[in-house]
């Protein structure tokens, strides 16, 4: 039976985790480090997911305790409906893990990473989908070459490939693009992207924030082991009550005019004004207003919102001081 059958009476949440906590044990003098600290993180089935968080924060913890691979302190976390100690069969082969490691077999070829995969998980071979995997990772060419003489980026791609043999309701990539180039990267995020609307649930750990701004439906940041954020994306995004207004002028000036130093504006390279404002507190129209009334005309306009790194940088530095 595979993992979509045995998910099929599963409830909304792909992954449902409450108060998860894990504690390492220090050794002589050292003492013990609380990487996850009582964690609680629902992941709707079918969403796109991304888990950020800095260096050191919990991801990985996290990660390995969902795949087995680490053993929980406290705390339950379930994977489509499926404990993943009471029922960890179930629960495993619900699941799909890229790992950040490139930890493959060197003396075997990329299709025999593939079937021997493929056999541990009990695909029978009628329903294996090697060939077509390979290919849309990019590997059918290397499909009979050893592992060890494959690229950084080809063999991380070639993780992907081996997480998807038993076709997992959930596919969790940690850090899936690192070493990648950013044609192969396209054609990786294609794939997924696919996989996704087909239903297959991704969790995405990653430090190219701008991938996880483009891809994600909703986001959940870790620091310090703590969940310190999890919302939709443009949610998120929503809460940071920052803008940027960039003004080119239609002449050089000298100095920033007395009407926009309330708004403390920069000026560079003589034609340039810059605006950092509150949207809640301040209407660009007032900013513009300024403008005119200081008699200087505009010849060009731009404004930045504020991205997932803004948020990003918020929530984790925030934390990080108190």
């Amino acid at each position: 039976m595979n993992a979509s059958a045995l998910a099929s009476a599963s409830p909304a949440n792909a992954l449902e985790v409450r108060d998860l906590r894990k504690i390492y044990k220090g050794k002589g003098s050292v003492p013990d480090k609380e990487a996850l600290k009582g964690i609680s993180l629902d992941v709707p089935r079918g969403s796109f997911f991304g888990l950020l968080g800095p260096n050191g924060a919990g991801k990985s913890t996290l990660i390995n305790i969902l795949a087995g691979l680490v053993n929980k302190t406290s705390g339950t976390a379930r994977v489509c409906g499926y404990d993943i100690q009471a029922q960890m069969r179930q629960a495993r082969l619900s699941l799909g893990v890229v790992p950040q490691e490139l930890n493959l077999d060197a003396f075997f070829s990329a299709r025999e990473v593939m079937e021997f995969q493929a056999g541990l998980y009990g695909v029978p071979k009628a329903k294996r989908r090697t060939a077509e995997i390979l290919e849309a990772m990019g590997l059918t060419d290397k499909a009979d070459s050893y592992a060890r003489t494959l690229s950084g980026g080809m063999r991380r791609r070639l993780l992907v490939a081996k997480a998807m043999v038993h076709q997992p309701d959930v596919l969790i990539l940690d850090e899936p693009t690192a070493g990648v180039d950013i044609e192969l990267r396209q054609q990786l995020w294609e794939y997924i992207r696919e996989l996704n609307a087909r239903g297959t649930t991704i969790i995405l750990t990653t430090h190219y924030l701008e991938e996880a701004e483009e891809l994600c439906d909703q986001i959940a940041i870790i620091n310090h082991g703590e969940v310190v954020a999890c919302e939709p994306t443009e949610t998120l995004l929503g809460k940071l009550d920052s803008k940027t207004i960039s003004l080119i002028l239609d002449r050089e000036i000298d100095a920033v005019p007395a009407e926009l130093e309330k708004f403390n504006a920069t000026l560079s390279h003589g034609r340039k004004l810059s605006i950092c404002y509150k949207p809640s507190e301040v209407e660009i129209s007032k900013i513009l207003a300024a403008v005119a009334e200081s008699g200087l005309g505009i010849a060009d306009l731009s404004t930045e919102e504020p991205d997932l790194e803004d948020a990003f940088l918020q929530m984790t530095s925030s934390k990080a001081k108190g």
